[in-house]
């Protein structure tokens, strides 16, 4: 991938929201670009990982919000099924674990940080609603670059 979020918000900076500190890339890829599929969850993620696990995501990028929970959402395996999917990669609002296995699998995953445990009770996940977190509102359809600078959304694919 030949873009740098740092030059597209050089040229773009009208176009373009910079989601705001804290989040860190955990996956194998160091960057990652596509369009926006949303998912918001409680906690549990069984919606998320059906979504990974069947779903083709060719250019596509899932933004997941858990509110902050302090609960993992995305481990080893969801982040298998990203891989196998074509997913580019994955954005929490929340935490991630499993980070020794996910290391090699070339996805990105950017999150708030990591988190031993998961919720176990299943409750369900509300699809393509548009989501806010960060200082930015991500909608289904709009795009997304992330790299070592940051993540960064805009209304359509500029690169």
């Amino acid at each position: 991938m030949s873009f740098f979020t740092a030059d597209i918000c050089d040229e773009y900076s009208e176009r373009v929201s910079v989601l705001g500190p804290g989040y860190a890339n955990y996956g194998g890829a160091d960057k990652c670009q596509g369009e926006i599929v949303t998912i918001k969850l409680d906690r549990n993620n069984a919606d998320l990982v059906a979504l990974l696990r069947d779903e083709d995501g060719s250019g596509k990028v899932v933004v997941v919000d858990v509110d902050q929970a302090y609960y993992a959402v995305v481990g080893e395996n969801l982040m298998k099924f990203a891989h196998q999917n074509h997913y580019a990669g994955i954005i929490v609002n929340g935490y991630i674990r499993d980070t020794f296995q996910i290391g090699d699998i070339p996805v990105a995953l950017f999150a708030l940080g990591t988190c031993p445990r998961k919720s176990i009770p299943v409750t369900r996940g509300e699809r393509d609603l548009p989501l806010e977190f960060g200082g930015v509102q991500f909608n289904r359809g709009e795009y997304l670059y992330a790299d070592t600078d940051g993540v960064i959304v805009c209304p359509e694919k500029i690169v």
